[in-house]
């Protein structure tokens, strides 16, 4: 048994023995209330499930094992002559709660590497949709493809017993992780770049890999994608790409089904697909001001305009945070140390200037703050990857890295199908009529 999988058994069953003790001595204690709000607008802040991986603030934002995104930038292992942290050690430390050693690090890039080899039948799949399909659609039908490699389905088609669930999700998760980058960037290159694919290097770590395959060169793009991968991998249960993978897999349908629903969630534009709305906005603002470097003043005026059309801005609020979104404020501070002359970058800056007070004076906005995706798409540009449409494959890769950490402590720890209670609105207009 690898280290990283024996560390997990001892966890999740000590866990497992306390959740049991929990359910049987306090099942019946209230955890909270629902109120009719919560029913009719997509169940929004109501406890109910348990997500190890990571925790979500309104005002401090993201917590990975209770480690903040500063945090992190500072105790996981980097690359030598890179400062951002590695995403090996984030998946180590959302999986085992432990922060890593560089020597765990080192074993885990190694590990996915052996791993990462990508049945030909996908590339096949890949190949038989039009080279204009949309990124995401090409990365969910990849992925759904190496199902046929499943390992948590062929056990349990064979008699798997229920305490090795969790055992055949941990090894679907590691190859699907593994893979995962040569597939994205094979989509890239495909669409993009006229199907001119580049070796994998097997000598880069996860990330460095990826950007690598991409073909966009240079230490500070690889060192982009480690912070890119690490920022965007997990943000608590309840988002729609982490919920949605929550509950296939509840059925128990594989690690393969679940994270190409999870991917089919992140492809709407009120989820992942944002981050390419953000940077959209950003073209059409400078075609239509005729200028990449415009003053706040005119900023204001776009902004303005856009609202006063009924639309929104894109990139600005969120579901729980009340505060601007760390991973925003990570890629920021990234900017500010590679980036000196970028008009894209400079413009998202002087939007976070001027946005929020003209959505605070609305007097309706419960977050007039920017979250990750309001700055990502012009770092990207500003390396040349241009091709926004390719954005959520990136968040994608990323997502897998929490999403699969967190289904594989569901299947350790037992969790039912899920099966929440829906009501109709005659219901609700009859428990109303009688309060």
């Amino acid at each position: 048994m690898d280290p990283l999988k024996k560390k997990f058994l001892e966890k999740s069953q000590e866990l497992m023995q306390e959740l049991k003790t929990l359910r049987k001595e306090k099942g019946d204690v209230k955890v909270g209330e629902v109120n009719l709000k919560q029913v009719l607008t997509g169940m929004r802040g109501v406890k109910s499930m348990v997500w190890e991986t990571s925790q979500l603030d309104a005002m401090e934002g993201i917590r990975f094992r209770g480690y903040s995104i500063p945090q992190l930038r500072e105790k996981l292992p980097s690359r030598k002559g890179d400062k951002q942290p590695l995403p090996e050690g984030l998946f180590w430390l959302m999986l085992v709660d432990e922060i890593p050693t560089q020597e765990d690090v080192e074993w885990l890039s190694n590990e996915w590497d052996k791993r990462s080899e990508v049945p030909e039948h996908t590339f096949a799949a890949i190949e038989a949709l039009p080279k204009d399909t949309h990124p995401m659609t090409q990365f969910t039908i990849a992925i759904m493809s190496m199902q046929t490699e499943s390992v948590f389905a062929q056990r349990y088609a064979e008699g798997m017993s229920k305490n090795d669930y969790w055992d055949a999700s941990y090894e679907d998760s590691m190859n699907l992780i593994a893979k995962l980058p040569r597939v994205a960037a094979y989509i890239y290159r495909r669409s993009f770049h006229d199907g001119n694919h580049i070796k994998p290097d097997h000598s880069l770590d996860w990330a460095g890999n990826y950007a690598h395959m991409l073909g966009i060169e240079g230490e500070d793009f690889k060192s982009l994608m480690r912070l890119y991968l690490t920022i965007h991998a997990d943000h608590e249960g309840g988002n729609a790409s982490a919920h949605t993978v929550h509950l296939i897999n509840s059925t128990l349908s594989d690690v393969y089904n679940s994270f190409a629903g999870g991917m089919n969630s992140l492809a709407g534009p009120l989820h992942g697909l944002a981050n390419q709305e953000v940077i959209k906005f950003i073209f059409e603002l400078i075609d239509e001001l005729g200028t990449s470097k415009p003053s706040k003043e005119q900023l204001a005026e776009y902004v303005q305009k856009t609202l006063d059309e009924g639309k929104v801005i894109p990139g600005y609020g969120h579901a729980v945070l009340r505060q601007p979104d760390p991973r925003f404020m990570a890629q920021k501070t990234f900017a500010e140390n590679y980036i000196k002359d970028s008009d894209h970058v400079q413009i998202v800056w002087d939007l976070f200037d001027v946005v929020p007070d003209i959505l605070n004076s609305l007097g309706k906005v419960a977050n007039p703050w920017p979250n990750v995706d309001a700055h990502s798409g012009a770092i990207l540009v500003h390396y040349g990857l241009d091709e926004y449409q390719y954005y959520t494959v990136l968040f994608g890769v990323s997502r897998a890295l929490g999403v699969l950490a967190a289904t594989t402590w569901s299947r350790a720890l037992g969790f039912p199908l899920e099966r929440p209670k829906s009501v109709t609105s005659k219901w609700i207009k009859e428990f109303v009529n009688n309060d």
